[in-house]
């Protein structure tokens, strides 16, 4: 579905991704680990098209990456959740929801995509009316992910979607991602929560100083507590 080769790109003069090769196939959830600066928001801004890259290629389902404009992605089925939440903090829950179906409008139906988001999130559903700032870290959460389900995605794309959330929460989000895989939709995983991703991923790619330096189709908690101590800072 997705395939990345030999990416590099950068801020400015400041290269680093030094040459990515990465692959997700139809129906997988991806795990991308790495320690905080080794580049892995960066990896996932390149593919989005929020940053141009320096040399490499980015396939999806046939089509070039590095040619189509950001705003073209959910209508060629890419969402992209963003470290942060990034939600509209004065929009209510429901009018969040409504801006992602906004862009797609001509491509999925409505109804049907809001009562899959909100079957995953029930707690949304009790706060459709709520404000989106006034929302818990936790919800707050639930909801950008949510408002990227109501387009229907072919590819998710979820950054750090655990971080800062209370452990409860964190096991929450992580069924709701398990079970939008069951789904059927792709998902690429970055994560810093490496236990909690081991258990959710089919395979894995752990990132260092803007390269990939290990990947595995199956993975074990001994293998995993090696990655974590010298590649994650981890001990």
């Amino acid at each position: 579905m997705l395939e990345i080769q030999g990416l590099r790109s950068g801020y400015g003069d400041i290269t680093v991704l030094q040459g990515v090769d990465l692959t997700i196939n139809e129906g997988e959830i991806v795990g991308l680990l790495g320690a905080n600066g080794v580049g892995k928001t960066t990896l996932l801004k390149t593919i989005s098209g929020l940053l141009k890259a320096k040399d490499g290629t980015i396939s999806y389902l046939g089509n070039n990456l590095l040619q189509i404009a950001p705003d073209k992605l959910l209508g060629l089925g890419i969402a992209h959740v963003p470290q942060g939440r990034h939600i509209f903090s004065k929009m209510s829950v429901s009018e969040n929801l409504q801006i992602g179906l906004d862009g797609v409008k001509n491509r999925v139906h409505a109804a049907k995509q809001l009562e899959y988001a909100l079957r995953l999130f029930p707690r949304l559903k009790e706060r459709l009316g709520q404000q989106g700032g006034t929302l818990s870290g936790g919800e707050q959460q639930m909801l950008a992910v949510a408002r990227a389900l109501v387009t229907q995605p072919k590819l998710l794309i979820l950054d750090e979607p655990s971080m800062g959330l209370a452990p409860i929460v964190v096991r929450e989000m992580f069924q709701a991602i398990r079970q939008i895989a069951s789904d059927g939709t792709t998902t690429l995983l970055v994560e810093q929560n490496a236990m909690a991703a081991l258990h959710v991923v089919d395979r894995l790619y752990v990132m260092d100083r803007g390269a990939i330096v290990y990947k595995s189709n199956q993975i074990d908690e001994r293998e995993l507590e090696k990655i974590k101590e010298v590649y994650l800072g981890i001990g």
